[in-house]
């Protein structure tokens, strides 16, 4: 079963939410009432959805390059979510997919996610000042 995209964006609010009161232990329990309801396939609507959030509307025209020095050496969260970003950001939905099920199958998306929660809260924060 899949959400409807309201139920998408309620869900990613509510991830958000959480992740503006710096409550991690609240962000892993949003992602994992949308696994319990609805499976990974939500869990990655709401992952893109806040990739949506951090690229902004309308999304620059033309391919985004990953720029990240030392992107590399830094931790497999923060690689996933450089990666998983720039994939939003170039509508490239196979790679997302593919970087979700890889995290998956590694037992690391919990962390990937806390850490794109993180990131797009840093990005909100960022452009309101």
């Amino acid at each position: 079963m899949t959400d409807s995209p309201q139920q998408t964006l309620d869900d990613a609010t509510a991830v958000l939410r959480s992740a503006l009161a710096g409550d991690g232990d609240a962000v892993a329990g949003a992602f994992d009432a949308v696994v319990d309801r609805s499976g990974l396939a939500g869990a990655y609507g709401v992952a893109w959805c806040l990739a949506a959030t951090m690229v902004g509307d309308p999304v620059p025209p033309g391919t985004c390059a990953l720029d990240f020095p030392g992107i590399e050496e830094a931790g497999y969260d923060t690689r996933w979510v450089a990666r998983f970003v720039s994939a939003y950001a170039n509508a490239d939905d196979d790679t997302g997919e593919a970087l979700f099920g890889a995290a998956a199958a590694d037992g690391l998306l919990p962390e990937c996610l806390l850490t794109l929660a993180g990131s797009t809260v840093a990005t909100l924060r960022s452009r309101a000042d």
